[in-house]
C-alpha cells in the first residue's frame, strides 16, 4: 500500500473507516461511488481500481473486529481475524478523513531460523527463488542465505529499479537533473498502474516526480517517459554497471507499453510472430508495436502468457546488486522514491528506520524486493521471486506470506551480526 506522511485527522476518524472495512467486507462487490467515498484516489489508484480493492477484500474477508490496539492522529491499528487467519490492520487517514494507507500483516510469531524460512519458502511453489544478504562495508553484496538465489526469473515491475539506475546515473555524469522538466506525451503513456496516464500531453513534470511514481505507484507511464528519455540503450548499460548476470535475457528492453502490445492485444497471434523473429529483428518490431494505439484493456488477463519469454528478468543476487549500488549512489532522490511505498511490510521504525520497496507481478508472476538499513547502521536485502507458467498464484496470499518470510529473514540477519 501507499505510505504518505501522517495526518492530523482525529483517531476517531480513522477508527469509524476501521469499522467501515470490517463491515465492508461482508458486502461485496461495492460500489465504486461507495469506494470513491472512503478510499483516497491515490491509494486506490496504486491498489489497482475499484474492482481490484474488491477482489482484495473479498478475498480476505469477512473481516471480524478483534481489538483496536493502538490509536493516535490519523491512524489505528486493530487485531482482525479473517478467512485464513489473524492479522494486524493498520489504517491512516488524511485531514478530510479519506484512507490513504492500509497495512495488513499476518499477526504471527517471529521465524526463528533459516530452516523455517526453507520451509515456508517450499510451500510457497516449485519456482522460488530467494536471497537473504548484507551489503558490505565494500559496497557489495554478501549472501547470507539463498534457495536458488542466482536462478532468473521473471520480475515484472521490479525491472523499474534499471530505470531509475539508469536515471540516478545521467544525474551522476550531468546527462540529466532530478528537477529537470518532462513533457507528458501521449504516444508515450502506457495502461495503468499509475496516474501520469491521465495528465494532459505537454504538462510538465520533474524527473523526480517521474521517478517518484514509478517506483511507489508502479507507474507504467512514467516508467516509459523515463526509458524514452534516457534511451533504452541506457537502461540496458545499467544492467551491466549494476552487475546483472545475464543482461542479454533483457535485450531488446521492452517498454510497458510494448509489453502491452505483445501481451494484451491479438495474444498470442502477436506474441508469437514477435518471437518468431530473430532478435537481431525485434527491436524494430517493438518501435513498431509502440506506434499503436494503446490496447483497450478492463482487467488484467486470467492466466499466465508466456512468462519466461516476454518478461523483463533477473535473478535474487541482481535484485541484490542493484539495490547495493542504488545506495551508493547515495542521492536523496533515489531514497525518497523507494521508501514512499513499503507495501504493508511494516519493520518497527525504531530498528529500521530507512525500508526501500518495489515489487513486480503479473498473473504467474510475483516478487518482493526490500532494503532496510537499520539502526545501528547495517544495510540488508532481501528478494523473494515466484513464477509459475500454468496458473497466476494468488497474489494477496502469496504477498502476506512473502512478507512473513521476509521480515523473519530482516530479524535472522540483524541477530547473526
Amino acid at each position: 500500500m501507499i505510505e504518505t506522511p501522517g495526518t492530523d485527522a482525529p483517531s476517531s476518524t480513522a477508527q469509524a473507516q476501521v469499522d467501515w472495512l470490517v463491515d465492508a467486507s461482508a458486502r461485496v462487490p461495492l460500489t465504486d461511488t461507495e469506494i470513491h467515498g472512503h478510499i483516497a484516489a491515490p491509494l486506490l489508484t496504486a491498489s489497482g481500481g475499484p474492482n481490484a480493492f474488491n477482489a482484495v477484500l473479498h478475498q480476505l474477508g469477512p473481516l471480524t473486529l478483534n481489538k483496536i490496539l493502538e490509536s493516535g492522529p490519523g491512524h489505528v491499528q486493530a487485531a482482525v481475524s479473517g478467512r485464513d487467519g489473524d492479522y494486524l490492520l493498520r489504517v491512516r487517514v488524511t485531514s478530510s478523513g479519506l484512507v490513504d494507507d492500509v497495512g495488513l500483516t499476518p499477526d504471527e510469531a517471529p521465524l526463528s531460523s533459516w530452516a523455517q524460512v526453507d520451509d515456508m519458502l517450499s510451500e510457497l511453489g516449485a519456482r522460488v527463488s530467494f536471497a537473504a544478504a548484507r551489503i558490505g562495508p565494500d559496497g557489495r553484496c554478501e549472501l547470507v542465505h539463498g534457495v536458488r538465489a542466482d536462478t532468473q526469473r521473471p520480475i515484472g515491475s521490479a525491472f523499474k529499479l534499471y530505470v531509475l539506475g539508469a536515471l540516478a546515473q545521467a544525474v551522476s555524469e550531468r546527462r540529466a537533473s532530478w528537477d529537470e522538466p518532462l513533457a507528458i506525451r501521449d504516444d508515450y503513456k502506457s495502461l495503468p498502474s499509475g496516474r501520469l496516464q491521465d495528465y494532459p500531453a505537454g504538462t510538465e513534470v520533474a524527473m523526480a516526480e517521474f521517478a517518484d511514481c514509478m517506483i511507489s505507484l508502479s507507474d507504467n507511464s512514467a516508467t516509459d517517459h523515463l526509458i524514452h528519455r534516457l534511451g533504452p540503450d541506457a537502461v540496458v548499460r545499467q544492467l551491466d554497471l549494476f552487475s546483472h548476470q545475464q543482461s542479454r535475457a533483457n535485450i531488446p528492453f521492452l517498454t510497458t507499453k510494448a509489453f502491452f502490445q505483445l501481451k494484451a492485444d491479438q495474444y498470442p497471434a502477436r506474441a508469437d510472430e514477435y518471437l518468431a523473429l530473430p532478435e537481431r529483428h525485434r527491436s524494430a518490431a517493438l518501435r513498431e508495436l509502440e506506434r499503436l494505439p494503446l490496447p483497450d484493456v478492463r482487467e488484467t488477463w486470467p492466466h499466465p502468457r508466456k512468462i519466461d519469454q516476454i518478461e523483463w528478468f533477473a535473478s535474487p543476487i541482481d535484485i541484490c546488486n542493484a539495490y547495493a549500488a542504488l545506495w551508493r549512489f547515495d542521492q536523496p532522490e533515489i531514497d525518497h522514491a523507494l521508501t514512499l511505498n513499503d507495501d504493508g511490510l511494516n519493520l518497527a521504525p525504531s530498528r529500521f528506520p530507512t525500508v526501500w520497496y518495489k515489487g513486480g507481478s503479473e498473473p504467474g508472476v510475483i516478487t518482493l524486493n526490500y532494503l532496510a538499513h537499520t539502526s545501528d547502521d547495517r544495510t540488508l536485502v532481501t528478494s523473494l521471486m515466484l513464477s509459475d507458467t500454468d496458473t497466476a498464484p494468488d497474489k494477496v496470499g502469496i504477498a502476506l506470506k512473502g512478507q512473513t518470510i521476509i521480515r523473519g529473514a530482516f530479524d535472522l540477519l540483524t541477530s547473526q551480526g
